[in-house]
């Protein structure tokens, strides 16, 4: 099987539906909660952690096909198999993004080991293969992402539209790095008069 391209997409405020409400259920709600998506949990059961959540809407039955309607992606999170192949198999028909829990075979999406601090978001994947290789290159990492460079982030996004429109792209490139190694080198975020000065001292 080839490799997982991988491919950030914006989710903010969609829906995604969840089938299962246990432990795996709640794991995979947290990690969607860190990127603004909207959920719908359906489970015979759910834990008293995912009912009381705020950004979730719970249903205690068991799942309808009907469910899948409107849904931007789904997660089939259930300890039943056969269920969450059908799950699948449902999505599939639909052309509804599905990730069934440890069933490589069934899912069109994976959930990557990542890190984010703001904007900043790096993921590690290995095709389900090993999560001991994911986790152990998002240690690597861990130190190198820091608060910091979330910060640094927002702050270059900011110049961006002010350095875009008068500074041809090389000169752009140089000015972000400029600001960045400052930043990495005070550990911390570049005064307004400190980012101004690079501007204006790249200017021809």
């Amino acid at each position: 099987m080839a490799a997982y391209f991988p491919m950030f997409i914006e989710i903010e405020g969609r829906s995604c539906l969840i089938i299962g409400g246990g432990r795996i259920a709640l794991h995979k709600i947290r990690v969607l909660s860190d990127f603004g998506v909207r959920m719908k949990v359906v489970a015979p059961e759910i834990l008293p952690e995912i009912r009381e959540l705020d950004n979730v809407d719970c249903c205690e039955r068991y799942f309808e096909r009907e469910d899948l309607k409107g849904q931007a992606m789904v997660i089939a999170a259930t300890d039943d198999k056969e269920q969450n192949h059908r799950v699948s198999r449902m999505c599939r028909e639909e052309k509804i993004p599905v990730n069934a829990v440890d069933q490589p075979e069934d899912c069109s999406f994976i959930f990557p080991a990542y890190l984010k601090e703001g904007d900043v978001v790096a993921a590690f994947s290995s095709g389900g293969l090993s999560p001991v290789i994911t986790q152990y290159l998002k240690e690597q990492v861990r130190p190198i992402l820091t608060p910091l460079l979330g910060q640094l982030a927002d702050c270059l996004g900011r110049l961006r539209p002010k350095v875009q429109k008068s500074f041809p792209m090389e000169t752009r490139k140089q000015i972000y790095r400029r600001i960045l190694q400052l930043g990495l080198k005070k550990q911390a975020v570049p005064s307004e008069e400190e980012t101004e000065r690079m501007i204006w001292d790249s200017r021809p």
